[in-house]
Formats: structure tokens, C-alpha cells, sequence
């Protein structure tokens, strides 16, 4: 949800999948236990030809090997050669996917479908309802899917300040490619400073948000705490 993958987006207009307008007329999220960008992210992948599904088995390995790896022996003693073998691949390859080792933490596979769920979702839709709705799916999807690996990609983020910087310039690319597209739809120009200003105060406060959950131990629902980080926007930005 930070860190941007290669992985092929889905095209705008696509009809497969779940219905691109969100599971309810009103935009709250899918109660299911997966949520709705989950299974749009499910519905592409089963579309992907297979060179494409061999690559992001590869990621995935790779990404398992590091986090079973950090967790033995913690993140400075992993090394790219260590997290290569264990994944059965050669260090280049582990480059070729991932241009940092702090990105293997910080990449999952929500990223590259966003902006095609955010462009999908109702027209005249407030952005900052597209955002929370688009955001709180991310947080859903993650936590079902990954429950281990969010925890301790959140508890590295605390604990190792390369892994915070690295999700703060991740997270500032991610906040650039979401202001683009609010700024198509609401017929402001793609570097239009208001938009960027917005999308970056909201990716920002879900970064605080995400600090703060793992600072105190897991201990708070995520989801609880990210519909805060909204309410607050949702006042006003007033305490």
C-alpha cells in the first residue's frame, strides 16, 4: 500500500470483476471479510496471462522469504544474497523487482489497482469520500489477506528509519499518482496545487495513522483507526 509495484494495473473501463462503482450506492465499504478492492485485485489476477502470474509468484516469494528472514534474524542482518536464496532466485532478479530492500517491506499488490478503482468510482462523488473509500478498502485488504506481514511492516516502520524514509518517498509517489486522477475528475489540471496539497494531507495523515497503530503495540483495531484519521479531515481538520 506504500511502496509502488510493476505489476500491470487494470484497464479503466474494465467490466469484469466487481461492480467498479463500489459495493453500495452510498460508498461504504464491502462488509465482506476480504473487501471490495481485494476482490478486484482477485478478479485481474485471474486474468493475467501466464508469464505475468509467474512474475508476481515471484515477488510474492521473495517478499515471504524477506519477512520469514526478518523475523528470525532481524531486518540489518537480512541480506538481499540471504533473501535471494531462500526464494530460490538470483540476487538480480531480487533487483529486478524490487529496487530496494526497504520496497520489499513496503510493497504489496493494492497499489497498482487503485488508480483504476479510484477513476471507477461514482461520478460527483466528494474526493475526499473516494479517498476514504478507496484507502479503508487498501487498509481491509491488507489486514485480510496479510495480517503477519502488515503487523511487522508497520513494527519495521517504527523500529528502522531507512523503512520510514522509504515509505515517506514511497507514499509521497503514491499521493502524486492520486492527485493526477482527481484532478481529472474534478476538471483541475493534472499538477493543480490544491489537489496535490489535498491527496498529500490525507496520504500523510494515514502514514501518522499507520505510526501510531504500530507504535502502540497492534493494539487498536487499524480500521477503527484510520476511520478517525478521516473523521478528523471529515470536521474540518479541528480538534
Amino acid at each position: 500500500m506504500a511502496a509502488r509495484t510493476k505489476s500491470p494495473a487494470p484497464s479503466p473501463g474494465s467490466s469484469s470483476g466487481p461492480s467498479a462503482s463500489g459495493p453500495s450506492a452510498d460508498g461504504s465499504p464491502d462488509t465482506t471479510a476480504e473487501g471490495y478492492l481485494a476482490q478486484f485485485l482477485g478478479a485481474q489476477t485471474v486474468r493475467l496471462g501466464l508469464r505475468e502470474r509467474k512474475k508476481q509468484a515471484t515477488r510474492n516469494a521473495i517478499r515471504r522469504a524477506t519477512f520469514t528472514l526478518i523475523e528470525e534474524q532481524g531486518y540489518d542482518a537480512t541480506t538481499i544474497e540471504q533473501i535471494a536464496a531462500a526464494a530460490e532466485v538470483s540476487p538480480s532478479t531480487v533487483f529486478r523487482y524490487f529496487a530496494t530492500k526497504e520496497d520489499i517491506v513496503l510493497t504489496d499488490e493494492y497499489d497498482p489497482v487503485m488508480l483504476a478503482v479510484l477513476r471507477e468510482r461514482p461520478e460527483g462523488e466528494p474526493p475526499l469520500a473516494s479517498l476514504r473509500f478507496l484507502l479503508t478498502e487498501a487498509v481491509k485488504a491488507v489486514s485480510a489477506h496479510e495480517p503477519e506481514e502488515l503487523r511487522q511492516r508497520s513494527r519495521l516502520i517504527v523500529e528502522v528509519p531507512a523503512v520510514r524514509a522509504r515509505m515517506t518517498e514511497t507514499m509521497a509517489q503514491t499521493s502524486q499518482a492520486l492527485s493526477v486522477v482527481l484532478a481529472e475528475r474534478t476538471g483541475r489540471a493534472p499538477d493543480d496545487l490544491e489537489v496535490r496539497m489535498f491527496t498529500a494531507a490525507v496520504l500523510g495523515a494515514l502514514r501518522e495513522a499507520m505510526i501510531y497503530w504500530g507504535e502502540r503495540g497492534f493494539e487498536e483495531d487499524l480500521l477503527a483507526v484510520v476511520g478517525r484519521t478521516f473523521d478528523l479531515f471529515e470536521r474540518g481538520l479541528t480538534l
